[in-house]
């Protein structure tokens, strides 16, 4: 398998994976919160990003395929 030339994830491209995660992570434990069974605010935001943490994983690692199938199909169209 060929070695790549040059450096796949810049400090831009992961400061981007960072806040597009910690976007995604605070948007589904708001989304998640009303789902919670209780009526405690604390255990609301608790359960809510427990939540929100395996479902955000599962973004990242999406994330982290479309960037490697994007590099794939344009360094194939470049040849």
């Amino acid at each position: 398998m060929d070695q790549p030339d040059r450096k796949t994830a810049t400090p831009a491209s992961r400061a981007l994976d960072a806040g597009l995660t910690l976007a995604v992570f605070v948007f589904l434990t708001w989304l998640l919160g009303p789902h919670v069974p209780s009526n405690d605010p604390f255990y609301i935001w608790l359960w809510g990003g427990v939540g929100a943490s395996c479902l955000t994983g599962v973004f990242w690692l999406c994330l982290q395929m479309f960037r490697a199938v994007l590099r794939a199909q344009l360094a194939a169209r470049k040849k």
